[in-house]
């Protein structure tokens, strides 16, 4: 991503539910509902073991062709271009997205336009924006690694401290 100066980010909607099942997986997904009903999931449903897994693999195989300017993680799709063969960088990102949109119509895989980021500056990525010059934290996430996370549990408290002291005795100090 880096040299970069578009970037868009496609989040994938449901991901688990664009997953059809194995024929003779069926049966093993039967649910039974209050009333007594039985329902099978024809669908890959959440909840399954391997079900992340699955559906990374599925995205990545699809998208094996385009990862050099399209890298996926689990439900998230980032398209990256920078201007080359003298055309400009929005003229090679929209060839991209096009590239990643037939991909997605040939599989099936559908967007949530709602989360989609298309042709901006930068973008979100895993807690982090990303553009042509910088990767920074999100403001959320860069606070929590300055003040660092409130202890929840004993056991998460460093040097003991909660054994001499216990939470109820403790108040938490705003700073301006």
């Amino acid at each position: 991503m880096s040299g970069s100066v578009i970037y868009s980010a496609i989040d994938l909607t449901d991901g688990f539910y664009q997953i059809l099942m194995r024929e003779s997986d069926i049966p093993l997904t039967t649910v039974s509902t209050p009333s007594g009903m039985l329902w099978e999931w024809l669908v890959m449903p959440q909840g399954l073991k391997n079900a992340p897994a699955t559906f990374n693999r599925m995205v990545s195989h699809v998208l094996r062709p385009l990862r050099a300017f399209a890298p996926s993680y689990f439900d998230d799709i980032f398209v990256h271009s920078r201007a080359e063969d003298g055309l400009s960088a929005v003229d090679v990102h929209l060839r991209h997205l096009r590239k990643v949109l037939e991909q997605m119509r040939e599989n099936k895989l559908y967007a949530n336009l709602k989360k989609c980021v298309f042709c901006a500056p930068e973008i979100p990525v895993l807690g982090c924006y990303v553009s042509k010059s910088t990767f920074a934290p999100t403001l959320r996430r860069s606070r929590r690694s300055v003040l660092g996370r409130r202890p929840r549990t004993r056991r998460s408290c460093a040097n003991g401290w909660a054994s001499r002291t216990t939470f109820t005795s403790t108040r938490r100090i705003t700073r301006a």
